[in-house]
């Protein structure tokens, strides 16, 4: 294995949607931040790590820039600022979607960038459902608007362009001292423990599988973990909001239930590298994204 010369950190930022998480997931070749078509997926900042060749990549995906509506909300918009005042380079992600403009929060996070006076690269996203004509406009008006250190078209459902990004964020990480070593083993992909993972991976089937406003409305906590070799024990807790979607994440005859459990299972499976038996509970604790104490006992 070459020997790791350079080291840093890079915040991932944008608005809701953009694929931030899912640009970091295919970076590093596994998946270790959730993702759903539904905005505010994210709520916490995720650390991904990729270690190629000489430099080690120490991602930090952030929640989607977004007027909040509760103080979980508050505390995921405070995350974003927080996370680029500690790094050493940003990854702005947009899309090419509709007229070509920065949009508001794209000129929020570029003036906090901007008199951070960190260095930036601009991710223009989903390559793959955008014809390239339309994508130059939006070259244009970013290249204009602020300097970037590079512009890189990419997908990160196709893996176009992300191999040049990775060359291109390679340019802005610190040089080790000599006899310095790199933040994480060349091994790790994320710093987050596998109950946290697990917590995710089911409020990520949640996120898909629900509709409207309940998925935002809901909290998943691992309450049992036990790794017993080739077996891990897991007991996840999904917390609704109000008493009247408990009945929705159950389902007829614990239909939803079931699905939701088998298919987190899956994931955890694939990661994880064993098998897992997890059992699910469902209970009610009334408006916790406005609890200061329920947004501490989650995690947020």
């Amino acid at each position: 294995m070459s020997e790791i010369k350079k080291c840093g950190t890079i915040s991932l930022l944008g608005r809701a949607n953009v694929g931030k998480s899912s640009i970091m997931n295919a970076l590093i070749g596994e998946k270790v931040a959730i993702v759903s078509p539904k905005p505010q997926t994210t709520r916490n900042r995720i650390i991904g790590i990729l270690t190629e060749g000489e430099s080690q990549f120490v991602f930090m995906d952030t929640p989607g820039l977004h007027a909040p509506k509760s103080k979980l909300g508050d505390r995921m918009v405070k995350t974003v600022y927080e996370t680029a005042e500690e790094v050493d380079a940003a990854l702005l992600v947009v899309e090419a979607k509709g007229e070509a403009h920065v949009g508001k929060p794209e000129a929020m996070l570029l003036k906090r960038i901007q008199a951070l006076g960190i260095p930036c690269v601009l991710a223009i996203n989903k390559i793959d459902i955008t014809e390239k004509p339309a994508i130059l406009p939006w070259i244009d008006v970013y290249s204009k608007a602020y300097p970037f250190q590079a512009i890189v078209p990419v997908s990160a459902k196709t893996g176009d362009g992300l191999s040049y990004l990775t060359e291109e964020l390679s340019k802005l990480l610190p040089d080790l001292d000599e006899g310095d070593m790199p933040m994480f083993d060349p091994d790790e992909l994320t710093d987050q423990p596998e109950r946290q993972i697990a917590a995710e991976f089911v409020r990520e089937r949640l996120l898909w599988h629900l509709e409207k406003e309940i998925p935002h409305g809901i909290a998943t906590m691992t309450e049992t973990f036990e790794d017993k070799g080739d077996v891990s024990e897991i007991g996840v807790v999904i917390v609704c909001e109000k008493q009247s979607h408990k009945g929705i994440v159950i389902g007829r005859h614990g239909a939803m239930l079931k699905t939701i459990g088998s298919e987190a299972r899956a994931e955890m499976e694939k990661l994880f590298g064993c098998r897992v038996f997890l059992t699910l509970y469902v209970r009610v604790k009334d408006d916790w994204r406005n609890s200061e104490f329920m947004l501490h006992e989650f995690g947020y």
